[in-house]
């Protein structure tokens, strides 16, 4: 019976993908999607095919049992937003794996949060409360899974840390993992090395060349950034201003030619962060 409801679940799901759009979406436009001129291409499968289901209000919980069934039911939706956002589909599928321990972690079966993104400065959407780093820290909370594979590639598109993976080829999925290590996607030394492995074990690799033998080109849209000044009070720290600013902490070193990590009080820096 669970089988029938997920399989049902998903049904509505992506009818609804097809006709209705997400109440509450990003209002940042995605980069334009296009195909390459050797490929035949329709209105059918070019347009409104990245719209989110509407948001009912209703918090629809998915049922996974194992790493194979997570990939399964996601495979698609990394897909799609690989088409829309350019994020190799692989390292969507092992972020999804790893930080949600495949669907049955606590906080996805609280929140639908996959990829264990904290509530962040400006966030406006539903949230709830998950001891991680530290204890009780703001996690986003959305109603349907793919709200949160859609936030992910917001999240990464958006930032002026992250801009440098797009320049990867879309193959190199050790760049991509090694990358958001950099980028200070997560804390753990062993993090790509995880996401690697996942991506192996699984040839995860195969869901990349589903998209680019369909014949689909990313186009980045050019960012937009501005300068910032941060004077430091007590308490901060390289990290937590990085956190702040949505920027790596080599970005914040490079640009105030930082030999370390130590800061003073009162002392001025230069944010270069997305506009």
């Amino acid at each position: 019976m669970k089988k029938i409801a997920l399989l049902l679940s998903l049904l509505l799901f992506f009818t609804a993908c097809k006709s209705h759009k997400r109440s509450t979406t990003s209002s940042k436009k995605p980069p334009v999607v296009t195909k390459s001129p050797n490929v035949n291409t329709t209105a059918s499968n070019t347009k409104n095919i990245y719209i989110l289901p509407e948001d009912s209000g209703e918090f629809i919980e998915f049922p996974i049992h194992s790493i194979e069934e997570y990939i399964t039911t996601f495979a698609e939706i990394a897909q799609f937003e690989m088409k829309a956002y350019g994020i190799p589909a692989s390292i969507t599928l092992a972020q999804g794996i790893l930080e949600s321990g495949f669907g049955k972690s606590t906080l996805v079966k609280k929140t639908n949060n996959h990829f264990g993104i904290k509530c962040h400065v400006g966030w406006e959407g539903d949230s709830d409360y998950h001891d991680d780093d530290e204890k009780g820290e703001c996690f986003r909370k959305y109603n349907h899974p793919m709200y949160s594979f859609r936030d992910h590639s917001v999240f990464l598109t958006s930032r002026a840390r992250y801009s440098f993976l797009f320049d990867l080829d879309t193959n190199d999925y050790r760049g991509w993992a090694h990358g958001l290590k950099k980028a200070g996607y997560a804390t753990d030394p062993k993090y790509p090395g995880k996401l690697i492995s996942f991506i192996e074990r699984y040839d995860l690799r195969k869901y990349d060349d589903n998209v680019v033998n369909e014949g689909y080109v990313v186009k980045k849209q050019p960012k937009q950034f501005e300068l910032k000044q941060h004077t430091v009070v007590k308490g901060d720290t390289l990290y937590s201003i990085s956190r702040t600013y949505f920027v790596s902490v080599e970005a914040i070193m490079e640009a105030n030619n930082l030999k370390n990590n130590t800061l003073t009080v009162g002392q001025k820096l230069t944010i270069k962060s997305v506009k």
